[in-house]
């Protein structure tokens, strides 16, 4: 995974051809009042997505303490959705303050809490840290890139195995019949294996799934009361709308399937989450701030490293991402790519101004032009 579309995505089977909507009705767009922020190009660029063969978008903005929410298509403006890779946010956030809290170091060896997990065709986790799986530097081969796993999750065979449960070992194992895509520490490259690993992580130190501790360090006391880790529950919480894909990166495929029921091990700590636009508001406002980390674990976070001469408008902290937009502003977060699912969610640095977002479907529309709407106009 190699393009910055598919690196902020944790399972993406992706295509360009437009669906037509001309079934889905846009509402209108409110007048803004007197000293208000204005939102108008956001709603233009949810329009231009439903236009462009999106069955439905939602976005949800805060200025200071104002909010304002927009839809377009056939969704609601308090929609549930997952999350796909944002979830990796969460993950980082718990192993930071696991390290904060004296109970791991993220210098550690991987070999140290996972012994003998990280080992085959030249993977070795007695050379990589919990750190380089946190950044995406430690080299280890992605399970998505599998051609057996992307045939049998990705492609029509979902159909038959979307209510098949995947445990993390069994994703790691896929993983290391390949060979790693570099040395730990020499090269960057998005792997969903890296989180599938963290959340193994987790759940060694604290003796408990890595999901509880998520709701238990970073749900509970922020209130997220639409934000969930799943696990291999396949229904979405209500209110949600329905999820779409092609199944296919074949630009010339015309079916359109509902992908709404899944079970989302198949993602595990790498992308199962599911949330609302306001809750992935909360959250990376009060990471931001310093709410959730300490001043130095904070720091650690963010120091971000380069994803490819490509792409130099993005950097990858631990499990958040820096980037720099057309009109120079910068904004954290990261975006998330599931079955019928695409989500940013950023922020800027200050935590003041932030965006969430979501379109139901994996084969058009691209949530980066909703995010320069929002933010640059």
């Amino acid at each position: 995974m190699t393009s910055v579309r598919t690196a902020r995505t944790v399972l993406a089977a992706t295509a360009v051809v437009a669906l037509t909507a001309g079934a889905l009705a846009t509402p209108a767009v409110a007048a803004t009042a007197p000293g208000k922020p204005d939102h108008t190009a956001t709603q233009r660029a949810l329009d231009a997505a439903v236009g462009e063969g999106v069955p439905g978008a939602v976005a949800q903005a805060r200025s200071g303490r104002t909010s304002w929410t927009g839809t377009a298509g056939e969704r609601g403006g308090k929609d549930r959705y997952r999350v796909g890779s944002i979830t990796k946010t969460f993950v980082a956030t718990v192993l930071l303050q696991l390290q904060a809290e004296d109970r791991l170091d993220l210098d550690d060896h991987v070999e140290k809490w996972l012994p003998g997990v990280v080992r085959g065709n030249g993977h070795d986790g007695r050379k990589i840290t919990v750190r380089q799986l946190l950044n995406h530097t430690s080299g280890v081969y992605s399970v998505t890139s599998d051609p057996g796993f992307q045939q049998k999750v990705f492609g029509p065979e979902f159909l038959q195995n979307r209510y098949a449960t995947w445990t993390p070992e069994q994703l790691v194992a896929i993983a290391m019949t390949h060979e790693p895509d570099f040395a730990p520490g020499t090269a960057w490259n998005y792997s969903n294996t890296n989180y599938v690993l963290a959340g193994m992580v987790i759940e060694k130190v604290t003796g408990r799934p890595y999901g509880k501790e998520v709701e238990r360090r970073i749900i509970k006391p922020l209130k997220l009361r639409a934000t969930s880790v799943p696990g291999t529950t396949v229904t979405m919480p209500k209110p949600s709308s329905r999820a779409y894909s092609k199944l296919s990166v074949d630009p010339d495929a015309t079916t359109v399937h509902d992908v709404t029921e899944l079970n989302p091990s198949l993602a595990h700590a790498a992308g199962e989450m599911i949330s609302d636009s306001n809750d992935l508001q909360t959250f990376y406002r009060a990471l931001l701030k310093g709410r959730l980390l300490p001043r130095a674990e904070l720091r650690e976070m963010t120091r971000a490293v380069p994803v490819g001469a490509e792409n130099p408008e993005f950097h990858y902290g631990l499990g958040l991402m820096r980037q720099k937009l057309s009109c120079g502003k910068e904004v954290w977060g990261h975006g998330g790519g599931i079955h019928g699912s695409s989500s940013e969610a950023v922020v800027t640095r200050d935590g003041e101004h932030s965006l969430a977002m979501n379109f139901n479907a994996d084969w058009a529309g691209d949530g980066r032009t909703v995010v320069e709407a929002e933010f640059c106009g």
